[in-house]
């Protein structure tokens, strides 16, 4: 029988109704397939939420998990035991010639960067040195200052900038400075651009000058932090470090 234009229309409409009054007398035959369908959406959603949920929260939970708590170090001598003879030994193999006196500094601009300015560390009021590094040195201090700062956000301790206390030093700035200070060598690393010291018991809060104060901070706990931080890039192989107890800092060469 040929299948006319006709004919099928009448058919469709047959079909349609005929469905049409399924549902009319058994809702829930249609009420339990659009239930399942409904459900199994809805899970997907909620799956989805809730990997959304985890990836926003994660960095707000991050540092209270077990993982993420401040340990510091066994022993700070122990673990930046690097002295004076291995550090120059690494100072004049990475540095410059022994800057004279700060005109000499001047001119010698095009093998040193400047370091007096960076969002991720402080440089102190400098009297004996002044802030300049070699390249490979001023990368490291870089390094450092963002590592703290990841590693004080994971920590949930509020952020502070490390205080960079003696950078590049002149013949005429360790002799002045040999007067009053019996530590400071005649042959120091700082001669040659590639050492500077970070303090370990002062740090400088960042915060928003009109906005609430920042919780306070123990230095000791910023100092444990940062103590992990230098650990790590020693054993890296990127620099020897010294535990100045009492000049309070962290005198490190770059390698």
């Amino acid at each position: 029988m040929k299948l006319t234009k006709k004919k099928y229309l009448i058919g469709f409409t047959v079909a349609v109704v005929l469905l049409a009054g399924v549902r009319l007398c058994f809702p829930q035959v249609a009420e339990a397939r659009g239930g399942k369908t409904e459900n199994r959406d809805m899970s997907v959603i909620n799956s989805s939420s809730e990997s959304e949920e985890i990836t926003h929260i994660a960095p707000r939970t991050y540092s209270l998990s077990e993982k993420h708590r401040i340990y510091s170090v066994p022993s700070f001598k122990a673990c930046f035991p690097d002295t004076q003879m291995v550090q120059l030994q690494a100072a004049m193999k990475w540095g410059v010639k022994r800057v004279k006196d700060r005109e000499d500094a001047e001119k010698r601009k095009n093998e040193l960067v400047y370091v007096g300015a960076n969002p991720y560390y402080h440089i102190d009021p400098l009297y004996s040195s002044i802030p300049y590094l070699v390249p490979r040195a001023a990368v490291l201090l870089q390094d450092i200052g963002t590592a703290f700062f990841d590693s004080l956000y994971v920590k949930g301790v509020p952020l502070h900038r490390l205080i960079v206390t003696s950078v590049l030093r002149s013949e005429a700035d360790v002799k002045k400075l040999r007067r009053h200070n019996g530590n400071a060598t005649e042959n120091s690393c700082h001669l040659y651009g590639t050492t500077f010291d970070i303090c370990y018991n002062r740090y400088e809060t960042v915060e928003n000058p009109d906005g609430p104060a920042r919780r306070a901070v123990r230095n000791d706990s910023l100092k444990y932090v940062l103590s992990e931080v230098l650990r790590d890039m020693r054993e890296q192989g990127r620099c020897y470090i010294k535990y100045e107890v009492k000049q309070g800092c962290f005198h490190m060469t770059v390698r």
